[in-house]
């Protein structure tokens, strides 16, 4: 696997601790045969200007106090509301590798990332498995969506608090953190940092720290939750696995 590649699996599947040991080999994934920080702040968000990704603010363990509390219970309430969110993005891979791409999702349990060329990375959920396909070797990995991180935000509401293992939230003037630690006892801790917007809440970025200490970081912009998408584009056809 192509060191692209992985940093395609461990950014988009957000998140993917899970998916990343996958890849590595523990475990074995189900194949189909035939089937990338800096600290300045982010320029407007516009069709012509990429965000930057932006180290978050100062963590600050979390401690269930009551201002920590109304910080993620906030977060929780704007990830609940999504039902559709469209936009576009900016990964980092762990070798400081950029790529870019669209995301589409659609709850619960649906999302599609298609990352442009020259990446050949899509990745697309339909509620039940994540597949992971690279065009250029036209294959097909599968992996449980319940059994990654995926889950929580594709899920119809959530509770980070309740649902998740929160290690740390912080607030500046421009963003909100909040920081999941999954631990597991074979395999490590993997860390997720969300970031929101400090005024309007709106998902920011993301980076995934993998066991290793490697990061991923992905910003998103161009955020539309008007418009629906194509149901189709969240097909996986199972059937091309056996032919």
């Amino acid at each position: 696997m192509t060191s692209a590649r992985l940093a395609a699996l461990v950014g988009v599947l957000l998140i993917a601790a899970p998916v990343l040991v996958a890849a590595q080999g523990i475990p074995t994934p189900q194949r189909d045969p035939r089937g990338r920080s800096q600290s300045a702040r982010p320029p407007a968000q516009t069709d012509a200007v990429r965000p930057i990704p932006v180290r978050p603010p100062e963590s600050v363990v979390f401690d269930g106090s009551q201002s920590q509390r109304a910080l993620v219970d906030r977060v929780s309430a704007y990830l609940s509301s999504l039902q559709t969110l469209i936009g576009d993005f900016v990964q980092i891979g762990p070798d400081g590798g950029r790529s870019v791409g669209k995301f589409y999702i659609q709850k619960p349990g649906r999302v599609r990332f298609e990352y442009t060329p020259p990446t050949p990375i899509d990745v697309v959920a339909d509620g039940y498995q994540v597949m992971v396909r690279d065009r250029n070797l036209d294959t097909r990995d599968l992996y449980p969506l319940s059994q990654t991180p995926l889950r929580y935000l594709l899920a119809d509401q959530i509770d980070l608090v309740r649902d998740t293992n929160v290690v740390a939230v912080s607030q500046d003037s421009a963003f909100i953190s909040v920081t999941i630690e999954e631990r597991q006892i074979l395999i490590g801790t993997h860390r997720l940092v969300l970031m929101f917007g400090a005024k309007d809440t709106q998902l920011r970025q993301w980076t995934v720290t993998d066991p290793q200490g490697y990061e991923t970081t992905v910003a998103v912009y161009n955020l539309d939750v008007t418009h629906r998408p194509d149901p189709d584009m969240f097909t996986i056809n199972y059937e091309t696995r056996f032919q």
